[in-house]
């Protein structure tokens, strides 16, 4: 059964990115779906980071001894002045890991 699903998303996943990607197939967006589409990017990141930011330990933690809330608004400060991903990434892992073992 496992087997079975994992194939199954396979083919699902392999057949969204052929219908999209592939050149030659007639499926063309409007311009009103691209613009809605621009919008699922920051959907899908933000449904993954803000769970693992703002409820850790599977409660909600809105203060400063939380390292992922402390590190995150970091990131996020960095990312507005900076606009250096590599940069961002960098100190926000190592300010994480710093806050993480203390």
């Amino acid at each position: 059964m496992i087997l079975l699903s994992i194939v199954a998303m396979t083919v699902l996943v392999f057949l969204s990115r052929y219908l999209f990607l592939e050149p030659r197939l007639p499926l063309k967006l409007n311009s009103q779906a691209h613009r809605l589409l621009t919008y699922s990017s920051p959907a899908v990141l933000t449904a993954i980071w803000a769970p693992i930011v703002f409820m850790p330990e599977q409660e909600l933690s809105l203060l400063s001894s939380n390292p992922y809330l402390v590190a995150a608004i970091i990131a996020a400060l960095l990312a507005w002045k900076t606009n250096n991903v590599l940069l961002t990434t960098i100190v926000s892992m190592v300010l994480f890991l710093a806050l993480k073992l203390l």
